[in-house]
């Protein structure tokens, strides 16, 4: 394990609470942890993390800080104000976990860099129940030898953790992995609304998909576990943030000049459910507005 000493952790939500405890578990490490929902701060204390009185404390005190907030404005929040860039001193990494712009991303890092610190990218993927496992996918953007110096930490809450490249290109294949992903369960979502009327089991349609080419991880889980038994709960992956991830794919695209009109057809469909009053519900919801006309 490399010797960060003190690890500060920022974002204690759905994916972080889990992820902090296994840093607390397997890192060996002094870990500070803030957020401003005392409920998780207080079964982290219980576990054996200390507690941040704010943003600012938290970096104060640490070597490295672990973000692991819902988009970039709040990851911009806590950059910014009495936050991050304020109390940053050279030698000190932060590390991003969440799904953010890689415009942003990159600025951030450059902003740091002025200051001898550094930025690193390492966007999350899989679920709730991997994240309590520690076996997330992790996509890392950052030097090769920031990189080397914070993959130990990353495996304590990580099975695979690829390195992208530089800062920002964590963002970018997680951006496409999720553009991909929305994608994938529409196309299931259309499927299951096509065989249910011409007087086909959804479970069975897509039990008899896993079995050729159109199987995937996406069927497997969001199919079978999601869209077929109608389970959308809230406080998962909801529809209002997989089109906050979708937009940043739209804003890649756009930046380069390249017209991806499949991702433009899901943020209509987002977006419809999200106005339907679907917002907060788990992303495959989606399958509940499909057209029936």
């Amino acid at each position: 394990m490399p010797a960060y000493k003190t690890i500060g952790f920022i974002g204690l939500g759905v994916m972080g609470e889990p992820i902090c405890r296994n840093l607390v578990r397997k890192s060996g490490a002094r870990v500070i942890a803030f957020d401003l929902s005392p409920e998780p701060l207080a079964r982290l204390s219980a576990d054996g993390a200390e507690v941040a009185a704010s943003v600012a404390d938290a970096v104060h005190q640490s070597d490295i800080v672990f973000l692991c907030l819902p988009s970039a404005k709040h990851v911009r929040s806590v950059f910014e104000g009495d936050g991050v860039l304020k109390d940053i001193r050279s030698g000190q990494v932060v590390v991003d976990l969440g799904t953010s712009s890689v415009s942003q991303t990159r600025d951030f890092a450059g902003q740091l860099q002025a200051k001898g610190a550094a930025w690193a990218d390492a966007p999350i993927a899989r679920t709730r129940q991997a994240a309590q496992d520690g076996t997330l996918s992790v996509m890392v953007g950052a030097t090769p030898q920031l990189y080397a110096a914070i993959g130990p930490l990353i495996r304590c809450f990580a099975t695979d953790v690829t390195h992208c490249g530089e800062v920002g290109a964590g963002q970018v294949t997680k951006i496409l992995n999720n553009m991909v992903l929305f994608e994938t369960v529409n196309a299931l979502a259309e499927a299951v609304a096509v065989a249910k009327h011409n007087g086909v089991d959804p479970a069975l349609l897509l039990n008899t998909l896993s079995k050729g080419s159109a199987d995937s991880f996406a069927l497997r889980n969001h199919g079978m576990k999601a869209i077929v038994p109608g389970n959308f709960p809230e406080r998962a992956f909801s529809t209002e943030y997989a089109l906050k991830d979708l937009s940043y794919a739209l804003e890649l695209a756009a930046d380069a000049g390249i017209k991806i009109r499949g991702a433009e057809l899901i943020g209509q469909v987002l977006q419809e459910a999200i106005d339907a009053g679907s917002g907060g519900a788990y992303f495959p919801v989606i399958a509940k507005h499909i057209d029936r006309a």
